[in-house]
């Protein structure tokens, strides 16, 4: 991963969390989307796996 693409993730990952509304359920599909950028930028899992993550089924 090149800078350029770990600061657009980055970028992504802080519109998601200015997104957040507090509501568990209404934001349950926002932070999943941020536990899977976050992934990516740890390089938790391929960026074009088809598997996000199997440890914990997200």
């Amino acid at each position: 991963m090149n800078a350029e693409q770990k600061a657009a993730i980055e970028q992504e990952i802080e519109e998601l969390n200015k997104s957040l509304t507090g509501n568990m359920f209404e934001d349950m599909d926002t932070r999943d989307k941020i536990h899977n950028l976050e992934m990516q930028l740890k390089g938790t899992k391929p960026m074009d796996s088809h598997f996000d993550c199997i440890g914990c089924g997200s």
